[in-house]
């Protein structure tokens, strides 16, 4: 239990934070790579979760409320963005969170009944919960992002 403990997860998240953030710093300027990159550091978060001991699937319903949550909160952004420039996607993000926050409880709820009706280990501990919930909104915006520039063909300057 302690590689699943507080401070693996701090020290987890941390060091994967500054991983995520250099890399989104260096790519930022590839507008249509970000996605991707995005989806790809998603499932970097997973290798904690299996150093920690812990199945991935453990942590399925933190990571489908997280692709839920940011994945559509990103859609929510992108439409304040496009109407109302920077504080446009300030307010579409943070309505947007509110609302797939509620949404993304309910697909968390169900992934987590799923599980233990399998058989399948899903107990909350800081590291599976913390790395699940970081894994999935990276790749629910990731998603959302490639989504919008390469399928959708969105403005890629909507916040230049």
């Amino acid at each position: 239990m302690r590689k699943q403990g507080l401070v693996s997860a701090l020290i987890s998240v941390v060091v994967l934070s500054i991983v995520i953030i250099s890399t989104v710093w260096f790519f930022l300027d590839k507008t249509r790579l970000i996605g991707p990159v995005l989806i790809i550091l998603g499932l970097v978060a997973w290798i904690p979760i299996k150093i920690s001991g812990r199945a991935i699937s453990s942590a399925g319903a933190d990571i489908i409320f997280g692709i839920v949550d940011t994945g559509f909160l990103g859609v929510a952004a992108l439409i304040g963005a496009n109407y109302g420039g920077v504080i446009g996607a300030i307010v579409g993000g943070a309505v947007g969170d509110s609302v797939t926050d509620g949404f993304a409880g309910i697909f968390e709820g169900k992934v987590s009944e799923y599980l233990r009706r399998h058989g399948i280990d899903e107990a909350r501990t800081p590291v599976s919960s913390s790395l699940g919930k970081m894994s999935g909104c990276l790749i629910g915006i990731g998603i959302t992002l490639t989504i919008a520039w390469s399928v959708l063909n969105v403005d890629i300057n909507l916040l230049r």
